[in-house]
Parts: C-alpha cells; structure tokens; sequence
C-alpha cells in the first residue's frame, strides 16, 4: 500500500482503490485483513472525491472567468 503521509494522486489512489476493491472480491481474507482494506478503501474513496471536488472547482472558476467580458482593453476586438 502507499505510504499514508504522502497524498497519493488522484490516478494513484483510484488505481489502489482498484486494488483494494479486487481484493475483498477475491475473498481468502481473514475478517481483521478485510477490515483493514475496507478502512483503507474508505479512505482512498474520499480522497478520490476530494481532488474531483477540487477539479470541479478550479473548472467552475474557469468556465465562469470565460464568460466574463474583458474590460481591460487587452482584447483585440
């Protein structure tokens, strides 16, 4: 697993979410191990969705700069 007091990239964390995800499925787990990767599953998830959010944000702000007019007078028409 990733160290934990790195914040992994989006596509790292998906892709070990993945991992996780075909672990549980696979079965052969003792309950504790399967707990530990559901935790850390959890984990992933809401990291995954934090950089989403984070996205979603930063393409809001620029759709919205997008439709803003240019009043500085910088723009050629």
């Amino acid at each position: 697993m990733a160290d934990e007091k790195t914040t992994p990239s989006y596509e790292q964390a998906r892709e070990e979410l993945a991992e996780v995800v075909r672990r549980l499925e696979a079965g052969g787990l003792t309950l504790e191990q399967s707990i530990e990767l559901w935790e850390r599953g959890e984990k992933l998830a809401a990291l995954c969705e934090e950089w989403l959010q984070g996205a979603r944000v930063k393409l809001a702000a620029a759709m919205a700069q997008r439709k803003q007019p240019d009043l500085s007078g910088d723009s050629p028409f």
